[in-house]
């Protein structure tokens, strides 16, 4: 094998994406892969749980792990999420902390700075959302936030607009190992389609109410059945709240806003499975899920 120090060796890795949430890790993920594999909303705390999108060019393949935004937990989910993220860090051959480069770092930084010396790899700082901010306040932001911890690298980049990615997955891949693929070139994400498709539907739901049903809302795929005699999948899936009072909320007079999340989630999802789908949503509660383990085991939270 050749030694570590050869340019021309194949590299492959795990790269953590962590921050607080609502700095753009999902968006940041979607614009390196090239193709929407995390949902994104501007809510914080969308993502749930430890997403792995996967890049692979010529000399490399970057395994992204897109964590849940650290925050201080209020339930079990919220617990879960968090050490999702710090499992994250540990387990990680590079992290990049994602941040706002038009907002100074305040206490929740600084909680989270202390938590990357648990990283097992090199730490890079990469401040999101350039396009927001003027290059002489970019270098302001840039130092206070070098002042928290010994950062291996720092990138400034909008992953909305699409700047300055080339130069930073040239970075990443240069200080992963050397390793094989772990997945087919193909692949852009390990996450089974069913998965995917219930997160395509709580993300319409997230873009579509407000306050705590975003947060209150989970979504499962409880069955997907070709119908006989045509190129169509029936897809049932269940929508979860805790209260009766949301289930109104998410069905909205006369039905029209499931109507529109299930049309809007319908057009993403058939893309998805590349066949026309009938997709059947039905809103039931579970009361104080996001605290009962086995529901959270049942929609996929499993205990990290």
């Amino acid at each position: 094998m050749a030694g570590a120090e050869d340019p021309g060796a194949y590299r492959s890795g795990f790269v953590a994406l962590v921050g607080r949430p609502n700095v753009g890790k999902s968006t940041l993920v979607n614009a390196l892969i090239g193709e929407k594999v995390a949902i994104v909303s501007p809510k914080p705390q969308t993502t749930r749980t430890a997403i792995r999108a996967i890049l692979t060019v010529e000399t490399a393949q970057v395994i992204f792990i897109d964590t849940p935004g650290l925050h201080r937990p209020r339930h079990e989910l919220g617990h879960r999420m968090a050490r999702s993220a710090q499992a994250a860090l540990r387990e990680a051959d590079l992290v990049c902390y994602i941040v706002e480069a038009h907002l100074k770092p305040g206490p929740g930084d600084r909680h989270i700075a202390a938590a990357l010396s648990k990283a097992s790899g090199p730490v890079f700082l990469v401040m999101n959302k350039l396009d927001l901010v003027s290059p002489g306040r970019l270098g302001v932001t840039g130092a206070l936030y070098r002042n928290l911890f010994p950062f291996a690298g720092v990138f400034s980049l909008s992953a909305l607009e699409g700047k300055n990615l080339e130069p930073f997955v040239e970075a990443i891949t240069a200080r992963l190992p050397e390793g094989p693929r772990y997945y087919p070139p193909e692949m852009i994400t390990d996450q089974p389609e069913r998965i995917i498709a219930a997160e395509i539907i709580r993300e319409k739901i997230i873009h579509l109410t407000h306050e705590e049903i975003p947060h209150a809302t989970a979504v499962v795929i409880e069955e997907i059945t070709p119908r006989k005699g045509r190129d169509l999948l029936e897809m049932r899936a269940e929508i979860f709240v805790e209260r009766e009072s949301q289930v109104g909320i998410i069905v909205g007079k006369k039905g029209r806003l499931l109507k529109k999340a299930g049309t809007d989630a319908r057009r993403e999802i058939e893309a998805l499975f590349g066949r026309q789908i009938y997709l059947d949503l039905r809103v039931k509660v579970k009361r104080d899920w996001r605290n009962r383990e086995r529901l959270l085991r049942d929609f996929g939270y499993d205990k990290t």
